[in-house]
Order: C-alpha cells, then sequence, then structure tokens
C-alpha cells in the first residue's frame, strides 16, 4: 500500500529526474495526449514554447513533430530544475519567458522571423493560370501559355513570400509583412497583352453601357 501510494504520487507530481524513469513518462505523455487533442491548448503552448525560445516554427493549432520536439526540451529542463525547485509546466515556461527565454537575454531572445513560400505543384499552377484566362479574357488557356505564365509563376515565388516576425516575452507580437500577390501578378500580365487589352476595353464599355440603363 505504502509503495503504491509513492508510486502513485511520483506519477502525479514527478519532482527528481530519477523519477523520470519510474512515473514521469506516463504523467507526461499523458499530458501530451490531452494538448494534442485540443487545439487551443496547441496554440497556447505553441506560444508558450515560442517565447520561452524552445519551438522554431509557426504558431499552430496542428500537433506537430516539432512541437513534441519542444515539449521534450522544455521537459527536460524543467525536470532539472525540479530536482531543487519543484514546478509546474506552466510555472516553469512563464518563469522562462520572464527571464528572456532560455537564451537567459543573451542575444537570443529576439524577435523570430518566418518567411512562408508558397509553391505550386504543375497541375495547381496549370489549374492557376487557366482560371485568371477564363476570368480575363474569357477562354481556355492554350498549351503554351499555360507553359509560359506556369513558368512566371515559380519565377515570383521567392518574391511572393511572406515574412512573419514573432515578438518574445508573455505578450507576443506578430507582424506578418506580405510579398507579391502572385495571383495578382499574373492577372496583370495576362491583362497586359493585346487580347487583355482589347477584352478590357471592352469589358469597360459593357459596365458604362450598364451603368446607362443599357443604352439607347
Amino acid at each position: 500500500m505504502p509503495v503504491g501510494s509513492s508510486s502513485s504520487v511520483a506519477k502525479i507530481v514527478p519532482r527528481t529526474p530519477e523519477e523520470k524513469q519510474s512515473g514521469t513518462t506516463s504523467d507526461y505523455t499523458e499530458f501530451l495526449s490531452v494538448v494534442a487533442k485540443s487545439p487551443a491548448l496547441i496554440t497556447g503552448y505553441s506560444k508558450l514554447l515560442k517565447a520561452a525560445g524552445y519551438y522554431k516554427g509557426k504558431i499552430t493549432d496542428k500537433y506537430t513533430p516539432a512541437l513534441q520536439t519542444a515539449f521534450t526540451k522544455a521537459e527536460e529542463a524543467r525536470l532539472s530544475i525540479s530536482a531543487v525547485r519543484p514546478m509546474s509546466r506552466d510555472d516553469f515556461l512563464q518563469e522562462t519567458i520572464s527571464l528572456g527565454g532560455i537564451g537567459g537575454g543573451s542575444g537570443s531572445s529576439g524577435p523570430t522571423t518566418v518567411t512562408s513560400v508558397t509553391k505550386y505543384k504543375p497541375e495547381a499552377a496549370q489549374q492557376l493560370v487557366n482560371s485568371i484566362i477564363q476570368d480575363t479574357l474569357g477562354r481556355k488557356a492554350t498549351p503554351a501559355e499555360i507553359k509560359k505564365y506556369s513558368a512566371m509563376l515559380k519565377a515570383v515565388e521567392g518574391k511572393a513570400a511572406s515574412t512573419t516576425t514573432y515578438g518574445k516575452g508573455a505578450n507576443q507580437t506578430q507582424t506578418t509583412m506580405a510579398g507579391l500577390n502572385e495571383q495578382q501578378y499574373l492577372v496583370d500580365k495576362i491583362s497586359g497583352t493585346d487580347e487583355g487589352k482589347a477584352n478590357k476595353v471592352l469589358g469597360f464599355y459593357e459596365t458604362f453601357m450598364n451603368a446607362l440603363g443599357g443604352g439607347r
């Protein structure tokens, strides 16, 4: 009975690295299982882990391998200090954040910048080009046009990248700088052709006539 009670307490409140071998693994796995089932918890902990310096990815509501790795690193650090200063996971993360993250304010506690690039697979590029030509010129794209504009789409991937900067600290600020709008880029290129210009003039004329009630 006493042995069982001791094991139960160790499982719920792990205090030393030694207890990691006997009880922490079960408690830790149970904790992660609860988090993994809740998008809200995943988002909250991804923010905390990022602010603490353990997680480098995007703020997310999906339980990813990168987030799992961040949890594990934070848990190992918490267990290490809990040998002399027992504290909960949330308290550990909040304290780490208040001290400037795992860099301790030595320069690694600055904002984190993540660049997102959208890459179009050939099928997706073809669909986008065909859709824009259909809307702009009123017809389907030719194979030559699909090849030409798909290549142009690929060429502007870097310029179309968006950059998101995450601030450090408990009150985290997220700033996103949008890149080139690749869809608008193709619209401008296609509407700038002779056929596009002619179609645009026709479109403006029809709009003008409609505004006048159909004309006389």
